[in-house]
């Protein structure tokens, strides 16, 4: 009897899986990885997609110079791009192979697994299997006291809020068939870190499988888990909640807006403890709301397009040209508030500062970072 899967079928004649491998500043865990996937998919038609960040350590050369010797292996270097969602998507789109892996560069991933995740695949019975650490068999020992609380609270809010299954949603390592991919990439969202999640969500009737893994200690380089990947998964997750309507992107705009009413309304008050008119301590704050929105957006909100060198200072003079006559509503709404609410401070400074949130945005997107 011959294999009950086409894909497996039509991978005969070429590559049967290739590994996606996102990279940013891992130079030193490359040729120990290629030489474990080496050992582990021996007999195996495969290959590496490594995508990177452009990293200032030099990995896409390193990843280059392997190549040169082994033809399995593939680099694609990202050069104003940013983001682990959108190296993985695009590194996935790169493929012809029926399978398609994801997993990181640090080692932490068992790449011993790999086998185990395709023959679920080619079985036929399933179109995903994600790789977790929670289950009989997993272990996320060396994941880190404080990191593995945070992973599991945001385990339990998935499962709450969006009623997905997987036991660990959050993982980076997983396979699924190429053509499964296809289908749901336009639904797919290139901002943020939890790729898996987006693609469970996406694919509704996804047959999914689970595979235990033991999660092991970094070979080199820092991890990447930080505050701003928190924020990105909340993001993600309110995007999701309004089923995709929403970009992740806007919500991580609404995100440093908040931080930005935060700053707008502190430096109002110390203003206006320092004995200045109104108008003029809105017309400060504004300033250094505006200043504070536009840094933390080209860290966050845009961090795949993020700005550097001298196009930072002519972004933030375009930033704050393209905001003025949203900043020039700001005050003037809010000096007619405060005397109308008499003299209620907070009350006219938030109007104010909501006013211009819509057209920063659109101005933002369209001409300072220029995303779709």
């Amino acid at each position: 009897m011959g294999n009950p899967d086409p894909l497996a079928r039509s991978a005969e004649a070429g590559v049967q899986l290739s590994v996606v491998i996102p990279t940013f500043k891992e130079r030193g865990n490359v040729a120990e990885l290629v030489r474990r996937l080496d050992l582990t998919l021996a007999g195996l038609r495969w290959e590496a997609i490594f995508v990177d960040d452009n990293s200032p350590d030099g990995t896409a050369t390193v990843v280059k110079d392997i190549a040169t010797r082994d033809p399995r292996v593939r680099c694609i270097r990202r050069v104003g791009r940013r983001g682990l969602a959108g190296a993985c998507i695009e590194g996935m789109l790169s493929s012809s192979a029926p399978y398609v892996a994801v997993m990181d560069a640090d080692l932490q991933h068992d790449e011993t697994v790999l086998p185990k995740m395709l023959a679920k695949l080619t079985g036929g019975e399933f179109d995903l299997v994600a790789a977790t650490r929670y289950v009989e068999g997993g272990s996320a020992e060396s994941f880190g006291e404080a990191r593995g609380a945070i992973s599991r609270i945001a385990t339990r809010i998935t499962h709450s809020i969006l009623g997905i299954s997987l036991s660990d949603p959050m993982s980076g390592f997983f396979m699924l068939r190429r053509d499964k991919f296809d289908e749901i990439v336009p639904r797919l969202s290139p901002a943020g870190f939890k790729i898996l999640l987006d693609i469970v969500t996406a694919g509704d009737h996804l047959r999914i499988a689970e595979q235990p893994f033991v999660f092991g200690t970094r070979h080199a380089g820092e991890s990447k888990f930080n505050v701003q990947v928190g924020i990105e998964f909340i993001g993600l997750l309110f995007a999701k909640l309004t089923g995709g309507y929403v970009d992740p992107r806007f919500i991580f705009f609404l995100i440093v807006g908040a931080l930005g009413l935060v700053v707008h309304l502190a430096v109002l008050k110390m203003s206006l403890l320092w004995a200045l008119s109104f108008p003029v301590a809105q017309s400060v704050a504004t300033f250094a709301a505006m200043t504070s929105n536009f840094f933390l957006n080209n860290e966050l909100t845009y961090r795949d397009r993020r700005l550097k060198g001298w196009s930072v200072l002519w972004g933030f003079i375009g930033f704050c040209i393209f905001c003025s006559a949203g900043a020039l509503t700001n005050v003037g709404l809010a000096a007619w508030l405060f005397s109308a609410e008499r003299e209620t401070w907070w009350v006219a400074g938030a109007a104010g500062a909501l006013m211009g949130a819509f057209w920063n945005y659109a101005m933002s997107s369209l001409f300072i970072w220029r995303t779709r």
